[in-house]
């Protein structure tokens, strides 16, 4: 069973009762995770775990411990203490080491539905095998996973704090093949609430993408025109919050980073219609009421109109900087200031370039300009005159994010979308003007 508020207080409160430390900061957690696999056209696994935990981290004369366990009594409690103590004692001095957070005020967010966290095993296993006779029937080859998972967790400090929060995920992701194994189509969404997981849509695209991938051909690597789908996006862009961080910046190590420790906030970096903003209460992207360092989370903008409007600040190194740490992110959100495009509209104004459904094997290259190397999959298509004409085989791509979203590039924005899964985001699809296939690749 998940924690409620009162037992994760209770046990919280209990763990630092063993604290001899001179500082301490304490978390418990419980998570309830029940999942169903199916391949090739059938049932595969399913199971239900349920899982608690916890774990202290102390501080004496600024030396640093920390323990963790899953048993969650008296005596496994006052050991995990006792050997998060006996580490700090024998541990250098944390440089990096802020008294943890007095008492603060967390707004809920909402991210917690019933439904998801219990799940009807029937309703599930009955849309499933809805797939499974549409894959039958579309004559494709599919597999893919069904997981929902709900967590309670709260965490406490020796200096009154407390936090305490519920929420939950489901997600279905699913790959399609044709019988020969020479095409494929992927396909994937989540939602805290289980019931507004569109499951048909999910089948339905990832076996249209598998049909229509097929006789691909090869086309020779170079700059084309992309229009990226929102999983494309979210492939490239999912992490880009955590990308703005302020001591990179200010140590020449970031895409925002000038010479002598300064930093390019202010400055337009993007295409002017674009944001990017963390919002811990939009209402189909709750995130977490506590950002990092346990400071209450805002909405914050990361990217206003294309200026780079904030760079991440750490408890640590907002304090070394005479800065305010920043409240965020907690998730991440991008859209355009501008009229939102449909992907059909993209595909219709474009004379040449490729329709991109997924990224995969990604890898950064280079920091200082955001640049990734990695491969298309799962469906890539050929636009000519405002028509896809044909399915193409994949490439590896070399590509600054930077130079992707900068002004001049981005010719079309789409409405945002709920994409990913545990670390999902709201993304756009995008229209770019140039991007950077260096190869072919035969993968499929």
């Amino acid at each position: 069973m998940l924690l409620t508020e009162k037992e994760a207080r209770e046990i919280t409160d209990k763990i630092l009762s063993f604290v001899k430390a001179d500082d301490a900061q304490v978390s418990v957690s419980s998570e309830k995770n029940s999942f169903l696999r199916f391949a090739r056209n059938t049932f595969l696994t399913s199971g239900n775990t349920v899982e608690r935990g916890a774990n202290i981290t102390v501080w004496i004369k600024g030396k640093r411990g920390a323990s963790s366990t899953s048993d969650l009594s008296d005596e496994s409690l006052k050991a995990m203490v006792e050997q998060a103590e006996q580490v700090a004692d024998i541990s250098p001095v944390d440089r990096e080491y802020l008294p943890t957070l007095g008492q603060q005020t967390y707004k809920p967010s909402n991210g917690f539905v019933e439904a998801t966290a219990n799940i009807s095993l029937t309703n599930r296993a009955k849309s499933i095998s809805d797939i499974l006779k549409q894959s039958e029937k579309e004559k494709v080859i599919s597999a893919g996973f069904h997981q929902t998972r709900a967590v309670a967790e709260a965490f406490a400090t020796k200096n009154k704090n407390f936090g305490f929060e519920q929420r939950t995920i489901g997600s279905l992701s699913m790959t399609a093949r044709t019988p020969d194994g020479a095409s494929s189509g992927y396909f994937a969404r989540s939602h805290f609430d289980i019931n507004r997981l569109d499951t048909a849509r999910i089948a339905r695209e990832s076996i249209r993408k598998a049909i229509e991938g097929r006789s691909a051909k090869t086309v020779e690597p170079g700059v084309y025109t992309v229009i990226l789908e929102p999983q494309a996006v979210a492939d490239l862009l999912g992490g880009i919050s955590n990308q703005f961080n302020a001591r990179n910046a200010e140590e020449g190590r970031s895409p925002y980073s000038l010479s002598n420790g300064k930093t390019k906030l202010g400055q337009k970096i993007f295409d002017g219609r674009i944001n990017i903003y963390s919002d811990p209460w939009n209402a189909e992207l709750p995130a977490s009421p506590s950002a990092q360092g346990g400071i209450p989370a805002q909405k914050i903008h990361l990217v206003k109109n294309g200026v780079l409007e904030n760079l991440i600040y750490n408890r640590f190194w907002a304090n070394k900087s005479g800065k305010e740490p920043t409240p965020g992110p907690v998730n991440t959100i991008m859209e355009s200031s501008g009229k939102a495009a449909s992907v059909e509209e993209m595909i219709s104004s474009t004379k040449k370039g490729l329709l991109i459904s997924r990224f995969w094997y990604i890898r950064a290259t280079d920091p200082r300009t955001a640049s990734v190397t990695g491969l298309t999959r799962d469906g890539i298509w050929l636009i000519e005159n405002g028509k896809i004409t044909s399915p193409v085989k994949n490439f590896r791509f070399n590509q600054s994010v930077i130079q992707m979203l900068a002004e001049g590039n981005v010719e079309m924005i789409g409405t945002p979308e709920r994409v990913g899964d545990g670390n999902a985001a709201l993304l756009p699809a995008l229209k770019i003007k140039a991007f950077n296939f260096t190869s072919a690749s035969d993968a499929v």
